[in-house]
């Protein structure tokens, strides 16, 4: 990403904890002038005229600070949003495994004074565009993905996703704590894996979890590492999904199913021999079974 030009301001927070301007520079009391008449000007010795002075120097230097350095929502759209797209794109799209280089304090400095100019609304709807669109691209890559390859994509997707919310969440960290948290009463990390779960998930969902089904009833079809990964994704992204298919989350996530109770015992006897006999079919045999005790052979 281009270098951006601004360093990055000094954060400034009332006693409220709200977004302050940037900090302005005061001239000394000994270097504040004002009119003593329509002739000359004179630098006043006297306290109080200097103090009266220095006052209203420094209410007009800071209040025509803030007003030279005010934000229009023109140049929020031309200058500013630009480049946090282009951010934004390399860290949705780069692999888990692959670092790009990024100023994340330049991108940090770039959202605290789109905050502070009172444009949080316009970023967190472009912030949502963006990764919306970017989101409809990927479910329509995996719709195109052949059905023996769905499980190993959309953990890809998956993993890809969440890895570039590690780096999404934290830059735009004063927007979630100023905007997002205390005027719409939400998270931005939930919001964005929100949008995970209504555009990708929930249309492969139905065509992802017979595909599970069917590699968990073939051991190794699919690495267990990916199996995990999919199944505990599906349920952090919704957990009501468990009742679509019990029997395959309860195989990842501890304590989904109903304690064991000792009026089923003869039923779960027989799940696992049913299992066993499933392994065995497959090709997964119980061992030596001339090496047993000889209590076992009586």
């Amino acid at each position: 990403m281009e270098e951006m030009e601004e360093d990055a301001p000094e954060r400034i927070e009332d006693e409220n904890h709200n977004c302050g301007a940037e900090g302005v520079s005061v001239s000394s009391p000994a270097q504040v002038c004002v009119d003593s008449d329509s002739s000359s000007d004179t630098c006043e010795s006297d306290s109080s005229a200097s103090s009266a002075a220095n006052g209203a120097a420094l209410l007009f230097s800071s209040t025509s600070k803030f007003f030279l350095n005010a934000m229009t929502a023109e140049e929020y759209r031309t200058v500013y949003w630009p480049k946090l797209e282009r951010a934004i794109e390399h860290l949705l799209t780069q692999s888990p495994m692959e670092h790009i280089s990024i100023s994340y304090e330049q991108i940090y400095s770039h959202v605290y004074k789109c905050v502070c100019q009172q444009h949080s609304e316009l970023l967190y709807n472009d912030l949502m565009w963006k990764i919306t669109s970017h989101l409809e691209q990927v479910s329509s890559e995996l719709q195109a993905s052949p059905p023996e390859h769905l499980i190993e994509n959309f953990n890809l997707a998956l993993t890809q996703y969440t890895a570039a919310l590690h780096c999404i969440v934290p830059v735009f960290i004063y927007m979630n704590k100023f905007y997002i948290e205390t005027k719409l009463n939400r998270d931005l990390r939930d919001d964005l894996m929100k949008l995970f779960s209504d555009h990708v998930a929930e249309k492969h969902v139905s065509t992802l979890l017979p595909l599970l089904k069917k590699a968990h009833s073939m051991p190794f079809q699919v690495k267990p590492s990916t199996m995990a990964s999919v199944v505990k994704g599906l349920y952090a992204l919704r957990p009501d999904w468990v009742p679509l298919a019990p029997a395959l989350f309860s195989r990842f996530i501890p304590q989904i199913d109903a304690p064991a109770l000792e009026s089923q015992l003869l039923y779960y006897a027989a799940q696992d021999k049913t299992l066993q006999m499933e392994l065995s079919q497959n090709g997964f045999s119980r061992g030596d079974q001339s090496r047993k005790r000889a209590s076992e052979e009586s």
